[in-house]
């Protein structure tokens, strides 16, 4: 059981790293006051994961929740050696709750999913199979997806349009939590903010191999859903970093200069033109 304390996070996070034993996988599930369906994702997980026949943990990142989740945890990570438990003190969102999962895991290959039960743990293997075939990055996509059309569906698919043609990177859905990577890639990726659902941008800038397969999704049962439409604001705040990162993290005096340019040709013609007023013409400046 792993309760940070904020001021010491990443001394903490590092210490738990060292500790832990390898995994040939990690998954790692953020909570945020989901307690009515953490103890059915937790049989559905072992029953998923139970196929692969390889060393795995479970990681469950309680961020900040107030219903019970953090309790339901410590019950199963008690019973079960394979979960894990981070506690967050507070609400920091879905990017520092991965963030968090991201330092502590130990496997090889790292998968990451909501709980809510509406991403099927049986997919899990099919994202395993491409990293195993060479991708460094599996992305879920949710061709069938069972939410509310008009809130949660039509507004994802345009976000993701918007987002493939800024950034350049094709994909049919950002949003989706279902996805695997490789170790040493997603721990190169420092998140923060909505950053969470730009990982793919960063890493196809990384020239990260990547790829995205069809994967189920459940209609919500259980609890309700932490998104709005106020999120867009964020996300699109997050989108100019991103846009940013990817065209000039290795360039930045292109843009910076090129704003610094335009200023001081501004103030110069500016100047030349006050100047000209005051010695010619005996302007009263």
């Amino acid at each position: 059981m792993n309760k940070f304390d904020n001021s010491q996070e990443t001394a903490n996070r590092n210490q738990s790293r060292n500790n832990s034993k390898y995994k040939y996988l990690s998954v790692v599930i953020p909570v945020y006051n989901e307690a009515e369906s953490l103890e059915s994702l937790y049989r559905a997980l072992t029953k998923a994961l139970g196929k692969i026949k390889k060393g795995y943990e479970i990681i469950f990142v309680d961020d900040g929740s107030t219903d019970g989740s953090f309790e339901i945890l410590e019950k199963l990570h008690k019973k079960d050696n394979t979960i894990q438990v981070i506690s967050l003190r507070r609400n920091f969102g879905q990017s520092a709750a991965f963030s968090a999962g991201f330092d502590f895991a130990s496997g090889d290959i790292i998968v990451t999913l909501d709980a809510d039960l509406q991403n099927d743990p049986e997919d899990i293997h099919k994202l395993i199979d491409k990293i195993e075939d060479g991708y460094e990055m599996v992305i879920g996509w949710r061709i069938n997806r069972k939410d509310n059309v008009l809130t949660r569906t039509i507004p994802s698919r345009i976000a993701s349009s918007i987002l493939s043609y800024i950034v350049g990177t094709r994909l049919h859905d950002y949003g989706c939590s279902l996805k695997a990577y490789r170790c040493d890639v997603i721990k190169n990726i420092k998140l923060y903010g909505e950053m969470h659902r730009f990982i793919p941008a960063l890493a196809s800038w990384m020239g990260i191999r990547m790829c995205e397969i069809p994967v189920n999704h459940e209609p919500r049962k259980m609890g309700k859903s932490k998104y709005g439409l106020m999120r867009i604001v964020k996300v699109a705040l997050d989108l100019i970093s991103v846009k940013f990162l990817i065209d000039y993290a290795n360039r930045p005096i292109h843009v910076f200069g090129f704003i610094g340019s335009v200023c001081l040709a501004i103030g110069i013609a500016l100047g030349g033109y006050l100047s000209v007023l005051k010695l010619f013409f005996d302007h009263p400046l």
